[in-house]
Parts: structure tokens; sequence; C-alpha cells
């Protein structure tokens, strides 16, 4: 599997990789994607594609927490045909070294549902699995029914641990800019 990392918007890129994003958030959530092209804009964002060959297979598009010196995995997900084969774990490992290489990044978050059903508490075991840690904090947004949790993994030394009330505000901030137009 290689990977590539996009910084600037790239129609042919989203018009292959977009298709999992598309498939895996349709019903979930998924931003439009003129709020995408915006985030890209703004250099809020980054698009991370696995490829085997010369289809994407996997997918992650990430957030910059600026004032937290963190990333936030907004998006990720495997092409359907491909799942359940170690691809996610080596798309959140090549992230997580990918992450090294940015002095300015101390940790990765995401957000996940909180909801205690067999398909949440996979993802949780999954994320588990890839080395982060789930918060205790439940956050209820205004826009959306279901309520989230936030983890993180450290990309540097384990220096401190984070309370998810206190991710949520930066990733709060984060969700604010994104939709935000760009002056």
């Amino acid at each position: 599997m290689n990977f590539k990392t996009y910084d600037q918007w790239n129609e042919e890129v989203w018009a292959d990789a977009g298709f999992i994003y598309k498939q895996a958030f349709k019903d979930k959530g998924a931003k439009p994607e003129d709020i995408i092209r915006n985030m890209f804009q703004k250099g809020i964002c980054y698009l991370h594609v696995g490829y085997m060959e010369d289809r994407s297979v996997a997918m992650a598009l990430i957030g910059k927490l600026n004032e937290m010196d963190a990333l936030l995995i907004d998006y990720f997900a495997v092409h359907p045909d491909f799942q359940n084969q170690g691809l996610g774990k080596k798309m959140v490992n090549y992230i997580h070294e990918w992450s090294l290489g940015k002095d300015q990044f101390d940790a990765l978050i995401i957000e996940v549902e909180a909801e205690k059903t067999p398909e949440n508490l996979k993802r949780i075991h999954f994320w588990q699995h890839c080395g982060f840690t789930l918060t205790d904090y439940i956050h209820q947004y205004i826009w959306v029914p279901e309520p989230y949790q936030a983890m993180y993994s450290h990309i540097k030394s384990k220096h401190k641990d984070f309370t998810g009330e206190d991710l949520f505000k930066h990733i709060g901030k984060f969700h604010k800019a994104s939709f935000q137009k760009k002056r």
C-alpha cells in the first residue's frame, strides 16, 4: 500500500478518494464538497489517500487544531471492497508517521459516536487498537442527534493527557472554521 498526502484541492484525487468518502458518510453527516474545498483554500486540512496500485482504497480528511498543535481525523474510511484486511491500521500508522515529520503537531484526535451500539463499540476498539485513548466526556452537538466522545493519541512523547471537554472546545472551533467562508 502506498500513501500520498495532499494539502491543496485536487479535482482528480477527490474524484477518486471522494468516492470512498461519499460511500462511507453519505448518510452520516458528510461535509458538502464546497465546504471541503473551502477547508483546503483556508489551509486548515490535509487529505491522506492510501493506494493499492493506482486505485485509492483508503482516505482520511485531517483538520488542523492549531491552538493545541494537534490534528483532527475528521473523516476516515476504507473502501468497502478492502475492509477487514488491516488497511485501516496501515493508514493510521502512515498518518502517525507523517505527523511525526511535522514538528508542530503533538497529538492526533478523533471523535467517535458515544452510543454503545455494536458498530460504535467496534470503531472504538479499532481506535484503541491503534493506540488512541478514549475520554470520558460525552459531547452533544446541537446540529446532530448522536452524542460523541473524543479519543487522542500522542504523536510525540506523552507529555500530558487531555480531557474530553478541552478537546471538544478545539474540535468545535475547527468545525466552525470549516463552515466559515474564506475572507
